[in-house]
């Protein structure tokens, strides 16, 4: 269970409940464990709720492409949370295989979700390594506007699995 006491659902403030409710019903959020840390601070916990909601429900960036995107962050991170969790049913057990086994360059990923994949992993595992042609691969199959929502995306999906791995706030949601 949680490293950090949770707080009771019935405890949250009106506005923190209501993003919650609209995360799980969106598949935002698969369990409310982690938002029943950051409780706590409910303030901050609506802020990063907010940011999740643009990005998963409000994006520039295909569904499907997200999900790979999060899926291989996930497996950096190793948040078990994160790895269970499917937040699309548009990424089957095949790509999860292909993505574990084959990595970016798997046939089944299109020219984009290749380009993001690449990215994302060096993004998670050795940002001083990201050059110009980084840059100039993304800008071949992402806008810029596209390019600067994958980069928060991956930087989000990165805060997050790290902070739930440590704080071990992962289980089965407590409605």
């Amino acid at each position: 269970m949680a490293r950090l006491p949770l707080v009771a659902r019935e405890d949250f403030p009106p506005a923190l409940n209501a993003a919650v409710v609209r995360g799980l019903a969106t598949r935002m959020l698969s369990s409310t464990i982690p938002v029943q840390v950051w409780a706590h601070r409910p303030d901050a916990a609506l802020a990063w709720l907010a940011l999740l909601d643009q990005l998963h429900n409000h994006s520039l960036l295909d569904e499907r492409l997200r999900e790979l995107v999060r899926l291989r962050i996930a497996g950096i991170t190793t948040c078990q949370a994160c790895r269970a969790a499917r937040k699309s049913d548009r990424v089957d057990a095949s790509d999860v295989e292909a993505l574990t086994c084959i990595g970016a360059d798997s046939p089944r990923f299109s020219p984009r979700e290749q380009a993001a994949l690449r990215y994302a992993e060096v993004f998670a595992t050795n940002p001083h390594a990201i050059g110009d042609e980084h840059f100039a691969a993304l800008a071949a199959v992402f806008s810029t506007a596209e390019t600067v929502e994958l980069q928060m995306y991956c930087a989000l999906m990165l805060a997050g699995g790290f902070m739930t791995l440590v704080q071990q706030a992962h289980g089965e949601a407590n409605t």
